[in-house]
């Protein structure tokens, strides 16, 4: 998941994702531990991916009005690629 789509995320649900992952995360390692080595790659990103999470939020704890900002552009950032996708269409 990319930090533009997590930063469009409230909080309430931001916590949510993070205790779902958590909870993949522990059955992926458990897996592993078990030797079943299919579930590595998704390991790893499910990691990477709750490290942005946390990072996000603690982004946002810091400096509440940044973080608003950010959100913001990244919002302005999606909406201008799906315009130029209608143009190259066309």
């Amino acid at each position: 998941m990319k930090a533009e789509k997590i930063r469009e995320l409230d909080g309430p649900e931001l916590q949510r994702n993070l205790a779902d992952m958590g909870e993949q995360l522990f059955r992926l390692k458990f897996q592993i531990n078990m030797g079943q080595m299919e579930g590595v790659k998704k390991y790893r990103t499910l990691k990477k991916d709750r490290a942005r999470m946390l990072g996000i939020l603690r982004e946002r704890e810091l400096d509440p009005a940044k973080a608003q900002a950010a959100a913001e552009a990244a919002a302005k950032a999606k909406k201008k690629p799906a315009a130029k996708r209608k143009k190259k269409e066309e």
